[in-house]
């Protein structure tokens, strides 16, 4: 294992990375908002047979910036790792996605998701990729998903979570299997450790953020989004792999304890390609590769 592993920073980094994690608790607090309401379970695992599209993202850069909870203050937030949009830091703006490149195998998703990083000690584990399954949420009609607007921003889980956040939520896993536990379980090296993160499936119609980062979206409940939140849009699921198998003691993530999973996203997608694949794939009820926009094999 010690071969896939890359120390990113000295311990100097660190310790600052630890300097800003207070400060980004300060800001979420202990009892930080979360998205109304949680996914229905069980929630079918990434592989499962339902409407969906899929996009592989390699690892792109680690910083401690958040262009979402400390816009335009670089070095305010705990240590992110960051896919997909090669371009994005503190300053970064729905608009200025367009100039990015992306690290995705869909060259016309240049969206913008990332994570706390995953820590023993001084030693911080580089991510080997992150996929992303955009489905309909569970029991929600597949031909009533709109894409999203163009610069949603969206965070799932909870950065100062003390106790578990629901598995339909925020799990750990071993590769693309379908169990979800609360903390990371022992995985063999075939099956590297998994952080799956689960976003909300509807939308206000109206904002694209709001002051708490959550209030404008919802997540879906016996196939309906709740009152207030009109539109269904894509039930993204993060899935992020790191190079991690066997023990996982002294295993903790850069926003704080293993129980603070949460990731981000800011929608960069070409808007004529992103409703090209919900139309093709989630209202056909196909299971697609976005890389060849054609049902999956």
């Amino acid at each position: 294992m010690t071969s896939l592993r890359r120390l990113l920073a000295p311990l100097a980094l660190l310790a600052l990375a630890g300097c800003a994690d207070d400060a980004s608790h300060a800001a979420h607090g202990p009892t930080a908002a979360t998205s109304l309401g949680q996914p229905d379970e069980p929630i079918a695992g990434p592989q499962g047979i339902v409407p969906q599209f899929v996009v592989d993202c390699d690892y792109s850069h680690s910083a401690m910036d958040d262009p979402i909870v400390f816009p335009g203050q670089p070095g305010r937030s705990h240590l992110h790792a960051f896919f997909g949009n090669t371009a994005v830091d503190a300053f970064t703006t729905a608009e200025s996605l367009a100039d990015g490149g992306t690290t995705c195998d869909q060259t016309l998703d240049k969206a913008a998701y990332w994570v706390p990083v995953l820590l023993r000690g001084p030693e911080v584990f580089t991510p080997t990729r992150a996929t992303a399954y955009y489905r309909s949420g569970l029991g929600v009609d597949p031909t009533t998903v709109q894409p999203y607007p163009a610069g949603l921003m969206m965070i799932a889980g909870n950065a100062a979570a003390l106790d578990p956040q629901p598995v339909s939520i925020v799990a750990w896993t071993c590769g693309v299997g379908i169990a979800r536990e609360a903390l990371p379980p022992v995985c063999n090296e075939r099956r590297m450790l998994r952080l799956v993160v689960t976003f909300p499936d509807c939308w206000d119609g109206a904002r694209l953020d709001s002051p708490d980062h959550h209030a404008h979206v919802a997540y879906s409940s016996r196939g309906a989004c709740p009152q207030g939140y009109p539109v269904p849009v894509p039930q993204l699921q993060l899935s992020v792999e790191y190079p991690v198998w066997g023990d996982t003691t002294g295993l903790t993530l850069a926003s704080g304890g293993l129980h603070t999973g949460h990731a981000d996203f800011i929608n960069g997608w070409d808007q004529d390609r992103l409703t090209t694949e919900v139309q093709l794939c989630l209202h056909r009820r196909l299971v697609c590769g976005v890389a060849s926009g054609r049902p999956a094999d």
